[in-house]
């Protein structure tokens, strides 16, 4: 369900001692440690992953 638009999604802050549902949506993102970048899909789901963890995030369109 892709409408074909990419989004850059970097971890600039730590996950130690958040919640555990922060931590979750991060490493839903594909984020494994900081300052790792990937590259995901703009889909509803994932805009919702990034609004939630939004303060532990650097998002760039790709």
């Amino acid at each position: 369900m892709s409408n074909g638009k990419k989004i850059q999604v970097k971890l600039i802050k730590s996950t130690a001692g958040r919640l555990g549902a922060h931590q979750d949506c991060v490493r839903g993102l594909g984020l494994r440690r900081m300052h790792h970048t990937v590259t995901v899909d703009d889909t509803p789901a994932n805009r919702g992953m990034i609004n939630k963890v939004h303060y532990l995030l650097e998002v760039k369109e790709a």
